[in-house]
């Protein structure tokens, strides 16, 4: 039978996490970096207690494989396997949890007791075994026990034994500076300084729920302001199966363009269904004061996306979304109408370490800077958990107020408006840090001057 390729956690996190600038780079594609599995496999995989894929398919030649693809039955399989070594001899046919205590049982009656409590043991291949690792053993097991149950392992009472909620964080500064050229005279600069420090809890409700949240202080550190901690999105999200479900305010990020149309958040619910291909309907109400049209109403709206990606090379996606407030008709180059419709289409394509990628928009209510693109070539990536990668990424953007409400371009976050060139490097000095610089060369639209920005930032992942 054909295996049906998903990313390992894909059921875990549809199309719900919050996507970011290095999304791409990420070892599961559809895991976002904020989950606590995606942190609990690497230290894993790192540790030496999952060891990946066994040595009977040559092509695999018992690699972890990060970037591959697998399915959630191939991601059971390696916890039963990590389970079995733990337990010293054969797999277990179920493990009971009392406190801190795993007690393995096979048909011969007990076999062995774990105390997380006590001090480390340590596996044949060397690698230590202690609370941390069960706990993070313990957190997968929750997540696939309907493969493992499928493998024939019995895991009892995981949810009361489980984390309720997982805290990560980053801490993380950036800096833009702009110049653009007035009428042939001197530059007008304008500079900007931020430092935002970002948690991220995850509640566990039930095997089916988890609730999710941002908090999110930010400081001017060119002004020297000072910022209340701030709730910039909580949902609770539902997945059975190949269906999620999210309610509540919530990440807005258009996948089949890529972020070209949208990077923000919404208040409102979103479903989804799928693996290679995918739907998405969403509705409710998104505030315009976070565009770049200079409104401050909020819209009711309502969207489609259809996407495909084979998991491998090649990936597209085509989306529509409408939008209706009487603010619109304030914006300029807008017109008389109180309707926004957003078409977007967006396609890519990997080979080797590089993958090019386009997407276009359109609105087709409004008269002016109604129209966007993008046309990018990126190589690699930097990967957080891993020190000294890098990438690149060389782009050439029309980025219009109309039609580009929230794009996702860091360099554009100075002046709307514009087209030209993009350049950028990331790369990741010591582990759980990124670092990006990038500079944009290009043109204002309409007034045809001359603007450039540089764009720097350093994010601390904890």
């Amino acid at each position: 039978m054909k295996k049906i390729i998903v990313s390992a956690l894909a059921s875990a996190v549809i199309l719900g996490s919050t996507p970011t600038s290095f999304a791409a780079q990420n070892p599961f594609s559809d895991v976002n970096e904020h989950h606590w599995a995606y942190q609990s496999v690497t230290e894993l995989a790192e540790a030496g207690i999952i060891t990946g894929y066994d040595n009977s398919d040559p092509s695999l030649n018992g690699k972890f494989l990060g970037g591959r693809n697998i399915t959630r039955y191939e991601m059971a399989q390696m916890i039963a396997k990590t389970l079995a070594r733990i337990e010293g001899e054969s797999g277990p046919l179920a493990i009971h949890l009392v406190g801190h205590q795993w007690t393995f049982v096979d048909n011969s009656g007990v076999r062995r007791v774990v105390d997380g409590t006590v001090l480390p043991f340590q596996l044949s291949n060397g690698a230590k075994v202690d609370q941390k690792v069960l706990d993070d053993i313990l957190n997968l097991c929750i997540e696939f026990r309907t493969e493992m149950d499928a493998l024939g392992m019995r895991i009892e009472d995981l949810e009361a034994h489980s984390d309720k909620v997982v805290w990560t964080g980053e801490a993380r500064y950036r800096y833009w500076n702009n110049k653009t050229n007035v009428d042939g005279g001197d530059d007008d600069k304008t500079t900007r300084n931020q430092v935002q420090f970002r948690i991220f809890p995850t509640a566990t409700i039930n095997a089916n729920w988890k609730a999710k949240a941002r908090l999110t202080a930010s400081v001017d550190m060119s002004e020297d302001s000072t910022s209340n901690v701030k709730l910039t999105y909580i949902y609770a999200e539902g997945t059975y199966g190949k269906f999620g479900i999210n309610v509540g305010k919530m990440p807005f990020y258009t996948l089949a363009d890529e972020g070209l149309f949208m990077d923000d958040f919404f208040s409102g619910v979103e479903l989804t269904y799928g693996d290679k291909f995918k739907g998405i309907l969403h509705g409710g109400r998104w505030q315009l004061g976070n565009s770049r049209m200079g409104l401050s109403d909020s819209s009711s709206f309502g969207g489609v996306e259809l996407l495909y990606n084979d998991g491998k090379r090649f990936n597209f996606g085509a989306g529509y979304h409408h939008f209706k407030s009487d603010d619109f008709s304030n914006a300029a180059g807008y017109g008389d109408t109180d309707k926004a419709s957003i078409v977007t289409v967006g396609a890519g394509y990997k080979f080797g370490d590089f993958k090019i990628s386009a997407a276009y928009a359109k609105n087709t209510k409004a008269d002016d800077f109604s129209k966007a693109y993008n046309f990018a070539l990126n190589y690699a990536g930097a990967n957080r958990n891993k020190k000294g990668s890098w990438g690149a990424e060389l782009a050439y953007r029309y980025v219009a107020d109309n039609v580009s409400f929230a794009p996702t371009y860091d360099s554009h976050g100075m002046l709307s408006n514009k087209k030209g060139v993009d350049f950028g490097l990331t790369w990741t000095p010591i582990k759980n840090t990124f670092t990006k610089v990038s500079y944009f060369h290009g043109k204002t639209l309409g007034t045809n001057e001359t603007t450039k920005t540089f764009y720097g930032r350093v994010s601390f992942f904890f």
